[in-house]
């Protein structure tokens, strides 16, 4: 029904939902994909204005560009999932995309320079260096050999009395250099151990409640 259309409106644009009024450039759209693959999935409904406005598009054509988008522009491809909805006759798609356990996916920036994006609130950025590496060390997990050193123990200590801690702090702290401190809360990330967070103003590290 139309009203599950209206409800996800509501909502507005977030972390997990983006809004579309027409599809003019498949590499464009590709990166609006690849950020939810590479994030916690998301709904993309094409055919609405960023202010919510329902304006409707030509859903054979919007279809064969999403098509395009994530076949030919999404490096590897992702799969997606698609509905079409009629609301006051006009037509608004709804584009489901699901977490991948293939990161990083890829699309052109504007440069046509294939990078690695993610949904961050309701924006699609390029994943840090940090996020690139945690997807590569992911992918080799089960080679993750860990015991607690003095550095480990020093960090665990800090989370004590603090909430975060940025790579920087943990270098200095710790005494290690940033390469070394890098490694370290990569790999106590993958393990699930603290937890890799990005925001408009700095990137930092979490001890995982349920470590």
């Amino acid at each position: 029904m139309s009203k599950h259309i209206v409800d996800l409106i509501k909502q507005g644009e977030h972390q997990t939902l983006d809004f579309k009024h027409s599809i003019t450039d498949s590499k464009k759209i590709a990166r609006a994909i690849t950020a939810f693959a590479n994030t916690e999935g998301g709904i993309l409904l094409i055919g609405v204005k960023d202010n919510g406005s329902i304006v409707g598009v030509d859903s054979e054509e919007e279809y064969y560009m999403i098509e395009a988008a994530a076949q030919m522009y999404c490096k590897p491809e992702i799969p997606f999932g698609i509905t079409k909805w009629s609301i006051n006759g006009k037509t608004v798609l709804e584009v489901v995309v699901k977490p991948s356990s293939k990161k990083p996916h890829k699309a052109p920036d504007k440069n046509g320079d294939y990078k690695a994006f993610v949904r961050l609130n309701d924006e699609n950025v390029v994943a840090t260096p940090i996020q690139l590496k945690i997807w590569k060390v992911e992918r080799h997990r089960p080679s993750i050999r860990m015991a607690l050193s003095e550095k480990e123990k020093v960090l665990f200590d800090h989370f004590k009395t603090n909430p975060k801690i940025t790579l920087g702090q943990f270098s200095r702290i710790a005494f290690i250099s940033r390469i070394d401190a890098e490694n370290t809360l990569i790999n106590l990330t993958v393990l699930g151990l603290i937890r890799h967070v990005v925001n408009q103003e700095e990137e930092y590290f979490l001890l995982n409640p349920e470590s």
